[in-house]
């Protein structure tokens, strides 16, 4: 019988055809999705073209998932060839899911619609050309960003070779308070043990009160283990990951899966519990997402902008709790809202607050509002939607801080949960959401 293995590992194992794996195996394992998007895909096409040859043909078309979502709403004439290169390997490729902007397709944020639209599975392999591609980990799966010379060859081969990373162990017990949201968790996370701390290594996120999220807040959690060094997040699947799962995957094929679960005496590297009913409300100071602080330590420091949106604070759960704050009150700064999908989008025309339309409360905030995109998060174009072009504070839902992440390489970004940062909004200065709610 193989020793117990993590959930990282039994994934991989089934991945490599193997009984077993264990931490520092080096091994090829099958891939099940390979994701890519405008920044990176036609790096990615150029390297397969260059190995495989200008006519060669992916490995699995079923497989291939091309997904705009970066610098698509701008006139930057280099960032719109990079959309044209997708369009037409996709018209090359024939492939099933290229999600062309200014299409009825077009879905916005690549992390957040490969589940929307049923890419993402349990026990699955699902990499991309990106390092939040980790957010698929909430589905119980392995996944992680790979660079383009590794996402060309994938694209020929279907397969990858890897080392197999040790797994540290987070558990959250308890029911979460109203004022915090799964990124004060990971903030918390990620300030404990650094930006470093969890290099190469699988961050499993167990425990009550992960089980208590919803899936988007799931999602939050294993997006930013990146920012930690991990290699991957992952969330052992359990009812409502099945039930989200078949739901969406009638969109891609109801494509078969395996669900995973922990085995006890598993070996782990690390194990930290934690009591969310002891937490506080978090921030990541600039200029780096371990710079942590408590909301109360910082209250009363002077912003300039806020913003909500990207992959890690643009879903719909989002939205709802930024709402939840702003309903039947005004912005005092610029405060931009920016949807992570178009389905997100739609959710802000559907979903109601006291009868008040999700949108109509932003807007009569005082808020704008952007298509749905990654707009901002990665800077972008000069014309991009919330992008700072002058050194300001702002506070933020995206997933970094790092000098000129959002634009100017002066601007000072503070990264915290929805709720904190649509508190912020009301009056300029950071503010403690515990504050404002009834």
């Amino acid at each position: 019988m193989p020793s117990p293995m993590t959930l990282t590992e039994q994934v991989l194992a089934k991945a490599a055809g193997r009984d077993a794996v264990g931490p520092g195996d080096n091994i090829w394992v099958n891939v099940d999705v390979l994701m890519t998007h405008d920044v990176c895909g036609p790096g990615t096409i150029g390297i397969f073209k260059k190995h495989f040859g200008e006519k060669a043909k992916v490995w699995d078309r079923e497989k291939v998932v091309i997904i705009p979502d970066h610098y698509i709403f701008t006139k930057d004439a280099m960032a719109n060839r990079n959309v044209d290169v997708l369009r037409a390997f996709a018209k090359e490729q024939n492939l099933p899911y290229f999600y062309d902007v200014g299409t009825d397709r077009y879905k916005g944020v690549c992390h957040i619609a490969l589940p929307e639209e049923g890419h993402t599975r349990p026990g699955e392999v699902l990499l991309g050309t990106d390092s939040h591609t980790c957010t698929a980990g909430a589905f119980g799966q392995f996944a992680t960003g790979i660079g383009n010379t590794d996402a060309g060859f994938v694209m020929g081969t279907g397969k990858t070779w890897l080392k197999v990373p040790p797994t540290m162990r987070f558990v959250f017990h308890g029911e979460l308070p109203p004022y915090l949201m799964a990124k004060d968790l990971i903030l918390a996370v990620i300030g404990d043990i650094g930006v470093d701390g969890a290099t190469y290594r699988a961050m499993e996120f167990d425990g009550d009160g992960v089980f208590a999220l919803n899936i988007e807040e799931r999602m939050t959690l294993c997006n930013m283990a990146i920012e930690a060094g991990g290699k991957n997040g992952i969330i052992p699947a359990d009812q409502v990951t099945i039930d989200f799962v078949k739901e969406r995957g009638k969109k891609s094929g109801s494509k078969p899966f395996t669900v995973f679960k922990p085995q006890a005496g598993a070996k782990t590297i690390f194990e930290k519990v934690y009591d969310v009913t002891k937490m506080e409300p978090t921030v990541a100071k600039p200029h780096s997402p371990d710079n942590k602080a408590k909301v109360s330590e910082v209250k009363g420091t002077k912003l300039d902008r806020a913003y909500i949106g990207s992959c890690t604070g643009g879903k719909l759960t989002d939205f709802r709790a930024a709402a939840g704050i702003l309903k039947g009150k005004e912005v005092r700064i610029d405060t931009f809202v920016v949807p992570a999908t178009t389905e997100v989008a739609a959710g802000l025309d559907s979903e109601m607050i006291d009868g008040v339309s999700l949108r109509n409360i932003f807007l009569n905030a005082g808020a704008k509002i952007g298509d749905a995109s990654c707009a901002a998060c990665l800077g972008g174009p000069s014309d991009t939607f919330g992008r700072l072009n002058t050194p300001i504070s702002c506070i933020s839902t995206t997933n970094r801080n790092f000098p000129g992440r959002m634009g100017h390489k002066e601007a000072k970004v503070f990264l915290a949960s929805p709720l904190t940062v649509a508190a912020s909004a009301l009056t300029g200065l950071i503010a403690d959401p515990r504050d404002v709610l009834v």
